[in-house]
C-alpha cells in the first residue's frame, strides 16, 4: 500500500509501524510493572448480571526475583562514572540460526518468549533456556546463542549500561 492516505490521514506505512511496535512496548511495559511490582493486583470487571462490579486478586508473576548473579555466578555490578543508559530489545532466531560469537560489557537480563535458545560459553559450557526461562546473561564471557529447534527464538533482553559503555561487543 506504501504511503497513500488512509482516511484519518495517516498512511498505511505509518499504521503498521505503529501496529509492529505495539507488541514491543506491552511486553516491556509488562516486564517493567513485574519488575516494579511487590503487591498483588486487584482487577474489577463487570459482574455478568448487575451493575457492580467484583474485585479479582491476580498475583504478580515473578519473574526473576532479587537476583544478585549472572547464569554464571558471577556478582552483578554495575558500569560506574557514566550517566545511567537502559536499553532493551526482542532478538529473534530463526531455525538454525545463531548469534555469532559476541560478550556483554554490562549487566543484561533476558527473558526467552518463545522457543528455545541454546548458549555455548568460552570453555564449552553449554546452557539450555526453554520459553519462561528469565536470566541475568554473563559478563565479560564470550558465547553463541543458537537456535537448535524447529520454531522460532524470541528473547527480550534488556541491557543495564551506562552512556559511552559497549552493551555487546561482537567477535
Amino acid at each position: 500500500m506504501g504511503d497513500s492516505a488512509l482516511p484519518n490521514g495517516k498512511t498505511y506505512d505509518a499504521v503498521m509501524r505503529t501496529r509492529r511496535l505495539l507488541p514491543v512496548a506491552l511486553v516491556a511495559f509488562a516486564v517493567l510493572l513485574t519488575a516494579c511490582s511487590t503487591s498483588t493486583t486487584v482487577v474489577s470487571r463487570p459482574a455478568a448480571t448487575s451493575d457492580a462490579t467484583q474485585s479479582v486478586t491476580v498475583p504478580p508473576l515473578v519473574l526473576l526475583d532479587k537476583q544478585s548473579s549472572t547464569v554464571f555466578g558471577q556478582p552483578l555490578t554495575y558500569p560506574t562514572g557514566q550517566p545511567a543508559q537502559v536499553s532493551s530489545a526482542i532478538i529473534t532466531l530463526l531455525p538454525g540460526q545463531q548469534t555469532g560469537p559476541h560478550r556483554h560489557e554490562v549487566p543484561l537480563y533476558g527473558y526467552v518468549l518463545e522457543g528455545t535458545l541454546t548458549v555455548t560459553y568460552d570453555g564449552g559450557v553449554v546452557k539450555t533456556y526453554p520459553a519462561g526461562t528469565a536470566l541475568m546473561e554473563a559478563i565479560g564471557t564470550t558465547h553463541n546463542g543458537q537456535n537448535l529447534g524447529t520454531v522460532t527464538v524470541r528473547i527480550l533482553v534488556t541491557f543495564i549500561g551506562a552512556q559511552g559503555v559497549a552493551n555487546t561487543v561482537k567477535l
